[in-house]
């Protein structure tokens, strides 16, 4: 039994729960006071150095959530209808069975995500015309997490989205879960924050705040630390990988440098 049974079905909710849950989550990062002391640039840096503004960019989160909806609904339309000719009942497995789900679906999840992003730095065409509106946000910050080109949005997240929902077997209901969960982590990522103390996802995961902001912020970095959104072993094995420090700043915040 989940609260939103008796009004809408789990499909809906698969479609509706992850765009809500971006805005808002991205919607309290932004609402934070400034946490200056806990900022990997300093909010100068940040306007000096990002090349398009809020509005554009909540426009292009926007349509991207747009192309993505569409396609879970046509996804979410097309198992119901092999479901009922075949007259099978979504039966939803035991929560051991749904953390293996997610297991797999994390690890699907980064695979696709690392050979996609990473094809896309290294061909130049689909990194000038398409991958770079993502860098235009040098310094990342919470409503940038899904700013990019709408063909970016639906190689890289969509159909990555997919390919994970139909090997790891989740039913509608688990997805609502763990695309929800993929979208406060890829936010976090995105934060322009450095709260271990206070924050379990970096606390957890290698993949954090840190490690991204070494792929967006320099010309070296953009070579490395393709992972993303949980692991990076994908880095680790091809060697993509950019070990990096945390310096406190003087004037408060961090620095993170490449130690390579």
């Amino acid at each position: 039994m989940v609260f939103w049974e008796g009004y809408l079905s789990d499909e809906a909710m698969g479609i509706i729960a992850p765009v809500v849950v971006y805005w808002l989550y991205a919607g309290v990062y932004h609402l934070l006071p400034p946490l200056d002391h806990y900022r990997l640039h300093t909010r100068k840096e940040k306007d000096a150095k990002n090349v398009v503004p809020l509005p554009t960019v909540i426009k292009g989160v926007l349509l991207q959530q747009s192309i993505q909806a569409t396609v879970a609904y046509s996804l979410f339309l097309i198992n119901r209808c092999m479901l009922l000719s075949s007259f099978e009942v979504v039966v939803q497995p035991s929560l051991p069975v749904q953390f293996l789900q997610f297991i797999v679906a994390m690890l699907v999840t980064d695979a696709w995500q690392y050979f996609v992003h990473r094809y896309m730095h290294l061909n130049k065409f689909l990194y000038r015309h398409v991958h770079s509106q993502h860098h235009k946000v040098v310094v990342p910050y919470a409503f940038g997490a899904f700013y990019s080109h709408p063909l970016e949005g639906l190689l890289l997240d969509t159909f990555g989205g997919v390919v994970s929902f139909l090997i790891s077997g989740m039913t509608a209901r688990t997805s609502v879960f763990f695309f929800s969960f993929t979208m406060v982590k890829a936010i976090d990522d995105h934060s322009g924050l450095w709260l271990p103390g206070y924050n379990l996802f970096q606390l957890v995961f290698p993949n954090n705040s840190a490690y991204h902001d070494i792929h967006h912020y320099g010309l070296r970095g953009v070579k490395y630390n393709y992972s993303q959104p949980f692991f990076i072993f994908w880095d680790k094995l091809f060697r993509t990988y950019m070990p990096y420090t945390l310096v406190k700043r003087p004037e408060g915040g961090f620095e993170v440098r490449p130690l390579k």
